[in-house]
């Protein structure tokens, strides 16, 4: 019987691709409809769901869920935050984590100042007091809102214009003083993180080599597969490369992950233990990616602008930030994830009160080649998306190429005189 090949597996960037989505969830189309414990199933999969506010369409963590679950009432997130399964900190930025993974997050509120503009060491200082007097309210009176505060100065805006109770709510929370107890209609409510969480003790705290063990595991597995310079963006660790490097090399040699090779790379990447049968089935070839979904700019597939071009040949930027004359695509664009590929991206909203969703612009990728098989996929992901949406009349406003907009609305049954000319 011979030995067992040392030689690392071999990858192809297509193999490598279902890889990664199989690990994130995106791989193949649900048969089940979603119940309530695949919500909190598929966050630790990902391993944490980064939250934004933008709500031309749904919010963001509201949408990555529904590409890896399809249909699902959004109360459920609500309801897990609430019951505990859920906490809220700076994990990649603002992010729902699964509770069992606070005390990787402690060390991060030990130090706050650590944490650069999510924390003002310069307002504690000088806001001591009020800091206090907000840390009392919460005290005698239970959690409150920002909004429970009112506003006295007349300013509205960003950190810089917060309102002083906010930014008290806001470092208090950075430096686990306060946690986010529960939402309603997306407000924060804060809360002691003694009453949030009252099991947790310090004498708990992980060692920061076992925090640093964790999360360097924990990102590579919900990769799927990771070159060494993915892996401290995912959780935002900000190790040094010479140091990662160690650690790659002990948890290769001890087994806990894999050194593989794709081809056309020079540098290995790493696969989790746990994912070793995934890999070889990548690796054969036999990983069927069959999804057709819209992607939230804010998913973990799209996040790490840098890998998403290494790994899906994806070049993409979010625009809401940029001036409206200066914008590519639009404003807030999802990107296209078909079959394995990511083949377009699209700006929407959701008109709620009308019931209608517009697409005003699409743009496919260069080289992706229009069939039918294309827009009878992105068609469906597109009208699902609508009918969860509550706004299942869906507009065509914008295409690039202007002959896939027309196949598409035809496809979606759209009226002629309800195309865009």
């Amino acid at each position: 019987m011979s030995a067992p090949s040392t030689e690392p597996l071999q990858l192809t960037l297509a193999g490598a691709r279902t890889l990664h989505l199989a690990a994130q969830g995106l791989l193949q189309s649900r048969r089940k409809k979603a119940a309530k414990a695949d919500v909190l199933a598929a966050i630790r999969q990902m391993g944490v769901l980064q939250i934004d506010t933008i709500h031309v369409v749904a919010r963001s963590p509201y949408l990555v869920l529904w590409s890896r679950l399809g249909d699902y009432p959004q109360s459920w997130l609500e309801q897990l935050l609430a019951e505990g399964a859920l906490f809220e900190y700076w994990a990649h930025e603002a992010c729902f984590v699964p509770i069992e993974d606070y005390g990787l997050y402690r060390p991060r509120m030990l130090d706050p100042a650590a944490m650069g503009w999510k924390y003002s060491v310069k307002w504690m200082d000088e806001q001591g007091q009020a800091v206090a007097a907000v840390l009392e309210h919460i005290r005698v009176n239970g959690a409150v809102r920002s909004a429970d505060f009112e506003r006295t100065d007349g300013k509205a805006g960003g950190w810089w214009s917060w309102k002083p109770e906010k930014r008290s709510l806001e470092v208090l929370f950075t430096s686990g003083v306060l946690m986010i107890a529960k939402r309603h209609q997306f407000q924060r409510y804060y809360d002691l993180a003694e009453r949030v969480l009252p099991g947790w003790d310090d004498v708990q705290l992980p060692s920061e080599q076992q925090v640093r063990r964790s999360l360097l595991l924990a990102s590579v597995k919900a990769l799927g597969l990771a070159r060494a310079s993915w892996i401290s963006d995912y959780f935002r660790t900000r190790q040094p490369r010479a140091s990662l490097l160690q650690d790659l090399q002990a948890l290769v040699e001890e087994g806990a992950l894999l050194r593989c090779q794709v081809a056309g790379w020079d540098d290995p990447v790493y696969v989790h233990a746990d994912h070793a049968a995934l890999a070889r089935t990548a690796a054969e070839g036999r990983l069927s990616p069959t999804l057709t979904t819209i992607l939230s700019p804010f998913d973990p597939v799209v996040w790490d602008r840098r890998r998403a071009l290494e790994l899906f040949g994806f070049d993409y930027r979010l625009e809401c930030y940029t001036p409206a004359e200066k914008r590519q695509y639009g404003y807030f664009t999802l990107p296209i994830l078909r079959r394995g590929a990511l083949v377009g991206r699209i700006d929407a909203k959701a008109h709620r009160a009308q019931g209608r969703f517009e697409i005003k612009s699409l743009a496919l990728e260069d080289g992706v080649r229009m069939s039918a098989r294309l827009v009878h996929d992105v068609a469906g992901a597109v009208q699902r998306l609508a009918n969860w949406h509550a706004c299942p009349q869906v507009d065509v406003t914008q295409s690039q190429p202007a002959a896939f907009g027309a196949l598409l609305a035809a496809a979606l049954a759209i009226p002629a005189d309800r195309l865009a000319a």
